[in-house]
């Protein structure tokens, strides 16, 4: 069952659910309008391309975007949603290669390939903001 930000976790997913071959569940994440605000606050980031919608669009940009590591943080909390907990995320790595908007979902879904290795990619609108993601995690 795809599961949303708003949603409280009751479960995690069973150790055999991954094995090599199986998919993580789907995070499914709604930025809203007011998110890049939010967390340029908690992470001291103030770019004005995450807040100031007039500067995004003079530099090209579609309008405001999704400080990357916010994006990066919702692929880690897939992964240890996935493991059980955050203490089995031994190791993430991720390429940044789109720009995440706030409002249209985003889906995070991933693949595991070894025994504690999952690919990842994070996706919006069709649009892969996130991908070959890696992480490792201890079982």
């Amino acid at each position: 069952m795809p599961r949303h930000v708003d949603e409280h976790r009751a479960g995690r997913v069973s150790m055999a659910a991954l094995e090599v071959g199986n998919a993580i569940p789907e995070l499914k994440v709604t930025p809203d309008k007011y998110l890049t605000a939010r967390y340029a606050g908690a992470s001291g980031d103030f770019n004005p391309i995450h807040i100031d919608e007039e500067f995004a669009r003079a530099v090209g940009l579609p309008g405001r975007i999704l400080h990357g590591l916010w994006t990066m943080a919702q692929v880690a909390r897939a992964q240890t949603e996935a493991a059980g907990g955050p203490e089995h995320l031994k190791r993430l790595s991720v390429q940044f290669r789109g720009m995440g908007l706030p409002e249209p979902e985003i889906v995070v879904s991933g693949t595991v390939r070894g025994r504690a290795v999952v690919d990842t990619v994070a996706e919006q609108s069709g649009n892969q903001i996130i991908r070959n993601a890696e992480a490792e995690l201890t079982l």
